[in-house]
């Protein structure tokens, strides 16, 4: 009777190596969190979690106090300029009040004196000029003038009057065009001067800003100031200038009270200005005075700068009865006062500093705790190599000591049992073999078949057919599976169609769903198949042991021309038994 496999009678694998884990079960390394810290505090761990994000917090915190402290500095600087600018601008409006008042003054003393004469002649007005001692070197007063208001109807009467007094007096200008109404020429004006001289004979109330100045101090009785004017001593140019005038009352009944003429004062404005200002205006300083509102149309005269100005105050004033507004500018081109910059600077250089240090800080910090996570993955890796050799080395030990007591049993001469031991111990070193090359990965399962029958297929290569997709393997699978194919080759080559040269072997495999391929192996041309035979110790070891380790049915068909087998390997990821990512 023809035995088909081996005569070894065979214990499952698995109850060999009871109590060691297999090579799929190995746990995988758990994530580390590569930033945790055993003992790095708190602070240590916001340096590893945002290494880039905590020096630039530092800049910014840094740079943000340093702006604080530069606008503290400029809004003080500023404080202090603009105080600066109202105690000038105030300065120059009390010189401006005082002069004014001195010159009012002298009208008021005039009018009181023209208005108790019997009449206003030459020698009475040279009288008062003496009596009062005008200091008329003042800058900007042109000096003191007499204006007899008369009516129209009576000039003729004037004209011959006055020039009996004044020869050469000149006529009226401009000349009258109207046969009613009131004109004040002037008449005296002292000091006498070539320039002062071309001021006689003009008449006032032929300038609308003069007759309304002269208006309203009829209705004031006061000293009144006129707006924005050109002097008539002024031959050419267009310098601006203003005039004071204080009315004149005189008593001709109890109830009888007239307006008999002015006496005024003109002033050059840019010079009265000047006069006034109490010191040296600074170089970054402007002024300007208008008349009532600051707008171009009001302007009397300005001290401007070349800059546009940053900073202004303005400043109420009075003369004569007339309010004007004093705006004292101020063109600081500058950006950032020396302090404010000084600060800028070190505050700068400062956050820079420190966002350096806290970035070589955090790179070390950092640098660190990947050694430390490297230096723990490493000794984790080696711990788990070593529990993993410990672990192959029992399995194939006990896959050699199973074997060979397997294989004694069934065997009944020495010769036998050293051919069947050497043929299996053969075949698991060919397995090891190709999972030593893949490092304990995933093995195609045309490798395992090739390794396996790679001593018939160096004799009869046509004999055997090898049909299907790329496909691998786990370990612990190929090795079971490179057992089973070892298994039913040795019983090809000795009863079946690898014993004959008509012989065929056929074996091909697919995938049946995700995770499981379907290998079958089919022989055909060989010796018919007896149908009475011995269960030998290849038998059980496809149909226990491999159908164990592989934890699917294999289905062993011994038919007349030729066995069938049809074996089920399950298809595993690499990350469901591979011990490291990447090893």
């Amino acid at each position: 009777m023809r035995h088909i496999f081996g005569s070894v009678a065979v214990m499952p694998l698995s109850a060999v190596n009871r109590g060691s884990c297999p090579i799929d079960s190995v746990p995988l390394l758990p994530d580390r969190d590569p930033v945790a810290t055993p003992a790095g505090g708190r602070a240590r761990r916001w340096l590893v979690l945002y290494p880039r994000a905590i020096p630039l917090v530092i800049f910014i915190a840094i740079a943000a106090i340093t702006a604080l402290s530069v606008f503290a500095i400029e809004s003080n600087a500023r404080a202090r300029e603009r105080a600066v600018m109202r105690e000038y601008a105030q300065g120059v409006a009390a010189a401006l009040d005082r002069s004014s008042n001195s010159f009012s003054s002298y009208l008021r003393s005039g009018a009181a004196l023209f208005a108790s004469s019997a009449d206003v002649s030459p020698q009475t007005f040279d009288n008062f000029v003496r009596a009062l001692r005008l200091d008329m070197d003042y800058p900007g007063a042109e000096g003191i003038g007499w204006l007899p208001v008369i009516e129209t109807a009576d000039l003729p009467a004037f004209m011959a009057q006055t020039r009996a007094r004044q020869p050469g007096f000149p006529d009226i200008y401009p000349k009258p065009v109207a046969t009613t109404g009131r004109i004040a020429p002037v008449t005296m004006f002292a000091p006498t001067s070539e320039r002062n001289r071309r001021a006689l004979g003009y008449d006032m109330y032929s300038d609308p800003a003069r007759a309304a100045a002269m208006a309203e101090a009829e209705l004031a009785r006061r000293p009144t100031a006129s707006g924005r004017i050109v002097l008539e001593q002024e031959q050419s140019g267009n310098l601006p200038a203003f005039a004071i005038y204080m009315p004149v009352f005189r008593t001709f009944g109890e109830d009888d009270r007239r307006l008999i003429g002015f006496v005024y004062t003109p002033f050059r404005a840019g010079e009265f200005l000047d006069a006034a200002m109490v010191s040296r205006v600074p170089a970054d300083f402007g002024v300007r005075l208008y008349d009532g509102e600051a707008s171009t149309g009001h302007l009397l005269v300005a001290h401007s700068i070349s800059d546009a100005a940053s900073e202004r105050v303005e400043e109420q004033v009075t003369i004569a009865n007339r309010k004007l507004l004093l705006v004292v500018e101020s063109a600081n081109a500058r950006m950032l006062a020396p302090l404010s910059m000084v600060t800028l600077l070190f505050g700068l250089a400062l956050a820079s500093l420190l966002m350096l240090l806290a970035r070589l800080l955090t790179q070390q910090a950092y640098e660190d705790q990947a050694r430390l996570t490297f230096f723990e993955e490493q000794n984790s890796i080696r711990n788990s190599l070593t529990r993993e050799l410990n672990h192959r080395v029992k399995n194939t030990l006990a896959n050699v000591l199973s074997i060979l007591s397997l294989t004694r049993r069934r065997t009944r001469d020495l010769d036998e049992f050293a051919d069947s031991l050497e043929g299996r111990i053969r075949a698991l070193s060919a397995t090891h073999d190709l999972l030593t090359v893949t490092d304990w990965g995933t093995t195609p399962i045309r490798s395992v078949i090739e390794a396996e029958l790679q001593h018939f297929r160096l004799a009869i290569d046509d004999a055997i057919l090898l049909d299907g997709p790329p496909l691998e393997l786990a370990p612990n699978d190929a090795l079971s599976f490179g057992l089973a194919v070892h298994e039913l080759a040795t019983n090809a080559a000795k009863y079946g169609a690898l014993s004959v040269a008509e012989g065929r072997v056929t074996i091909r495999w697919q995938m049946l769903g995700d995770n499981l391929a379907e290998v079958e192996w089919r022989e055909t041309g060989g010796p018919p198949v007896a149908r009475e035979r011995r269960r030998g110790f290849g038998t059980e070891l496809i149909e226990k042991v491999v159908a164990h380790e592989l934890r699917q049915p294999v289905a062993l068909d011994f038919r007349p021309e030729g066995v069938v087998c049809v074996m089920r390997v399950p298809i595993r990821r690499p990350a469901d038994f591979r011990i490291r990512e990447g090893g």
